[in-house]
């Protein structure tokens, strides 16, 4: 059955929830429901199956985490004894990590009541059975944990299991999940209650609902794909494949580029070559990618939410998601040593994100609207700036055109980002001699280099980082590579780079030269009374509250240097 739109909302204290539960919502700021959890909240609590349809960044965890803690809550005034109540399925190693962050977040106020535990690590399963000797009431892991587990006689939920829940359920098939469902399925009680979360409602997500779901309430919003035009501003700049570098370059020392950003490519390599760029020209970027351990992944993407870097650069390799698409020989080799349970544009919560800069154009429409998902979520405003070579323009007109249709608006997606090429020619110059460093050798011995590093963070997140939890501080990923030579004139913008009317724009042009008689290297912070809307090239929209925090958190430090 499919949901009545006319039916009336609540807020959260009208939906009858535990005082506890509403306390943590608080803790959390969470003034009002999103649609999805409006909707989705009071069915959950009715007893319903539900099949959720909501893009990311929609409130979809909240919307069955809540009623989940909710009727565990209630179960607990009459249970005689601890048993598993819940299951919280997910495809990525990842995503089970921030479920069980956000268990823990909505349960800060009853987590003596309601205990949850994450068993996705990839560890031998003997050390996880004490944890699961207990019974927590939830348990969240990746299906074939699950099954492991099951198979071993670490766990029993034949008796006791009330409800599962299966989030980015359109991945799930994708990721070769589908036999692990159907034997799981062959465990559990006749009767359950089951939520399906998805961005999509593809076949596998049809096929998903008929194993698992009963007489199911449908909710498909009515919503855009994307945030609307207000919240998200999407640019375009067509270029060569040569200027790509070039272009970052200028944006970020220019300051065009405000904000936290997150930059995608298409694969591991341009990852580190990217990165290895930047670093010459002294900005420091973390790279997020299907080779690094995924405890390495998941500290990452957590000190990226806590403002610890600026930028991360992310290969978003969409052949782990897409079984029907062919492979070579060397493709198969490359992709046994990478998890293929990781996928960077999907489910990751990455917060307050400012930018997204497609430095490669993805491939597909669902991926483009996935990468650009990252940023304007909530209440905060973004923007999404793409790179785009003659090769990859078909792409562009494939999803705006896709964009329009979905949207139903007329008007064209992509603004064209206001740069004038011919100004930058200095930049260019400078790209081209960076560039000429980073060989293939670079690369290669880069991505071993790092990979042998994350490794040892990574058994060093395991053990001493549980005891002493404030030394994960000093661990940082954007550190230096050194696998090319760093000149440091090149961390520097001298002032004959700087375009003519950024110079006029913040007062350092010609005329103030001619008097001091000294060279002055550019310093990007603009007038107060100098508007944004004035300068030709327009900087990006960004968050102001996390900008002026990390500015003077930035200030500080320097200060204390000098």
């Amino acid at each position: 059955m499919d949901e009545d739109e006319d039916t009336k909302l609540l807020e959260f204290h009208e939906m009858g929830l535990d005082d506890r539960i509403l306390k943590a919502i608080s803790k959390l700021g969470w003034s009002s429901p999103t649609p999805i959890q409006e909707r989705s909240i009071p069915l959950a609590l009715e007893g319903k199956d539900i099949l959720a349809q909501a893009r990311t960044g929609s409130g979809k965890t909240g919307a069955f985490v809540i009623p989940v803690i909710q009727k565990i809550l209630a179960s607990k005034q009459t249970a005689t004894q601890q048993c598993v109540k819940a299951i919280i399925l997910t495809p990525t190693k990842e995503l089970c990590s921030q479920a069980y962050k956000n268990v823990l977040e909505l349960t800060s106020s009853c987590s003596r009541e309601v205990r949850c535990v994450d068993i996705s690590p990839q560890v031998p399963l003997p050390t996880q059975r004490p944890m699961l000797s207990e019974k927590p009431d939830i348990v969240i892991c990746t299906p074939s944990r699950l099954l492991a587990h099951i198979q071993a006689g670490n766990i029993n939920v034949k008796q006791s299991l009330e409800m599962i829940v299966i989030d980015e359920a359109d991945l799930v098939f994708s990721f070769g999940y589908e036999e692990n469902v159907k034997a799981i399925l062959s465990h559990m009680p006749k009767i359950y209650q089951a939520f399906l979360m998805s961005a999509t409602l593809g076949e596998d997500v049809k096929a998903l609902k008929k194993m698992v779901l009963h007489n199911a309430v449908i909710l498909k919003l009515n919503e855009t794909q994307l945030p609307e035009a207000s919240k998200l501003t999407q640019y375009h700049i067509k270029c060569n494949e040569s200027d790509k570098f070039a272009l970052i370059y200028a944006l970020l020392k220019l300051r065009l580029v405000r904000g936290k950003s997150i930059f995608f490519v298409n694969n591991v390599d341009r990852c580190y070559k990217l990165r290895l760029f930047l670093e010459q020209f002294g900005i420091p970027a973390c790279v997020l990618n299907s080779e690094l351990p995924v405890n390495s992944r998941c500290h990452i993407v957590s000190q990226f939410n806590d403002g610890l870097y600026d930028y991360i650069i992310a290969s978003d390799e969409t052949l782990l998601t897409d079984p029907q698409s062919k492979k070579t020989d060397s493709d198969n080799k490359r992709e046994r040593k990478k998890d293929k349970e990781f996928n960077v544009s999907r489910g990751l919560d990455f917060q307050h994100v400012s930018n997204v800069i497609n430095f490669d154009f993805p491939t597909t429409v669902d991926s483009y609207i996935h990468r650009v998902g990252r940023t304007a979520r909530g209440d905060s405003k973004g923007t999404a700036l793409s790179f785009v070579s003659i090769k990859e323009m078909s792409r562009l007109e494939e999803v705006e055109k896709h964009l329009i249709e979905t949207s139903g608006q007329d008007a064209t997606v992509f603004k064209p980002y206001q740069f004038k090429m011919e100004e930058i020619e200095g930049f260019k110059y400078r790209a081209k001699d960076a560039m000429q460093a980073v060989t293939r050798v670079a690369i290669r011995e880069a991505r071993l280099k790092e990979i042998k590093q994350e490794l040892l963070n990574s058994q060093k997140l395991k053990s001493h980082f549980e005891d002493n939890p404030r030394d994960l501080q000093l661990l940082r990923h954007d550190k230096n590579l050194h696998t090319v030579k760093s000149h440091e004139h090149m961390k520097h913008v001298p002032e004959y780079l700087v375009p003519q009317t950024l110079q006029k724009l913040t007062g350092k042009g010609k005329q103030r030269n001619q008097h001091s008689g000294k060279k002055r290297g550019f310093k990007p912070k603009q007038s107060k009374h100098v508007k944004r809307m004035a300068d030709p090239l327009r900087s990006f929209q960004h968050n102001p509250i996390t900008d002026k925090k990390k500015t003077s958190m930035k200030t500080v430090k320097k200060k204390g240097k000098s």
